[in-house]
């Protein structure tokens, strides 16, 4: 069916119908929280856009057996503490089928105990293997994990002969947790961090820290972190003269960040999902068709794409498969079906989950990209 193969939601729809189509049929309740404002807003603006552009097609075409999808979204402003209000809320008050939001790993934490509590499948878009690890029942995620990212990026430094780093970090949940994951990684890629320095979310110059880096023999500056900080770091670099290499995370794979750093921006490798080089694909890559569909309803509509409204799209599309395989609006039941969720073609790789993996990523789902000519280029 096509909704399976993960194409067109369209076709998608129009085979799902399955059931009986009542107008008396009770709405599929979609619940989300995102950072639209705020400094992860330019991560919760694509997600949302395309949560609304996908849930329209889906009711353009019927619903799901019947059913009409409603999506119920909040902005958090990028604060945690507006996350839990409104995880809360959708909860108790709203009364959710299941939750697809969480732009930072920070908001998706700090609902968990309530989603716990609560017992309604939460899909969460942010990148901290924290999220996932220990399993949580109630608990998956879309995005590649910061400890991925860094294994990708200590791979292609092994493979360039770098073997002393100097890391530098951001003040948020992804940040932090991506300095927590590269320092327990690198000794096994036989990587040496000689520096270790960090920055405030709210810090616009950054040349200090970058200073004391300087003085050091790194061979390379890997950054973890989220919003305007990583392109503050990727000009300072620049300006301060620094030649070594700079590696950032999956946490700016936007235009917006190329736009932001400007030519800065040149040579900066990170690894990403293959939506960003979807051109790029062999025809017989199973994901090509899949990232092509989404990026150009994306773009028609929305302008350039990114890999966080690829995260939405997935988020989303695996909890409608698993009401469709439940065909039902029971919580516990579409878990399980999540939990089962095997071989979906998605914008962020193959998804294959189980009981004790409610990522489903393989490192293969991960491309190593360089910015060139302000555009995103594969690594061979």
């Amino acid at each position: 069916m096509s909704f399976k193969k993960n194409l067109t939601m369209a076709a998608a729809v129009v085979s799902l119908g399955l059931g009986v189509a009542t107008a008396q049929a009770e709405n599929i309740k979609i619940g989300t929280f995102l950072s639209v404002t705020g400094p992860a807003s330019f991560l919760g603006d694509p997600e949302l856009k395309t949560l609304k552009m996908y849930v329209d097609k889906v009711n353009a075409k019927g619903g799901i057996d019947g059913r009409q999808v409603e999506l119920i979204h909040y902005d958090t402003g990028t604060q945690a503490k507006m996350a839990v209000k409104f995880a809360k809320r959708l909860l108790k008050k709203d009364r959710v089928h299941a939750i697809v939001g969480g732009t930072t790993s920070g908001s998706s934490i700090a609902v968990m105990p309530d989603i716990k509590r609560a017992r309604v499948p939460f899909v969460s878009l942010a990148g901290s293997v924290k999220i996932i690890e220990p399993v949580q029942k109630w608990t998956f995620k879309m995005p590649h994990t910061d400890r991925m990212a860094a294994a990708k990026i200590f791979t292609d430094m092994k493979a360039r002969g770098i073997s002393k780093i100097a890391l530098i970090t951001g003040d948020g949940g992804f940040d932090k947790s991506g300095r927590t994951q590269s320092q327990a990684l690198a000794p096994q890629y036989g990587i040496k961090i000689v520096a270790d320095e960090s920055y405030g979310k709210k810090d616009t110059d950054m040349t200090a820290q970058l200073t004391k880096i300087r003085t050091t023999d790194a061979q390379a500056i890997l950054n973890f972190g989220l919003g305007s900080g990583p392109a503050i770091v990727t000009r300072n670099v620049r300006q301060l003269g620094i030649t070594v290499p700079l590696y950032q995370s999956h946490g700016v794979a936007s235009k917006k960040f190329i736009q932001l750093a400007g030519k800065a921006a040149e040579g900066v490798r990170l690894p990403a999902a293959a939506l960003l080089v979807a051109e790029s694909l062999p025809d017989s890559d199973p994901q090509k068709q899949v990232l092509l569909d989404y990026k150009n309803s994306y773009e028609a509509k929305h302008g350039s794409v990114s890999t966080f409204g690829g995260h939405a799209y997935d988020g989303l599309m695996v909890v409608l498969q698993a009401i469709d395989r439940a065909n039902s609006l029971d919580s516990r039941k579409i878990r399980d079906e999540i939990e089962k969720t095997q071989g979906f073609v998605g914008t962020g790789g193959v998804f294959n989950m189980s009981a004790t993996d409610h990522l489903g990523l393989g490192m293969d789902a991960f491309k190593m990209l360089e910015i060139k000519n302000g555009n995103w280029t594969i690594v061979k």
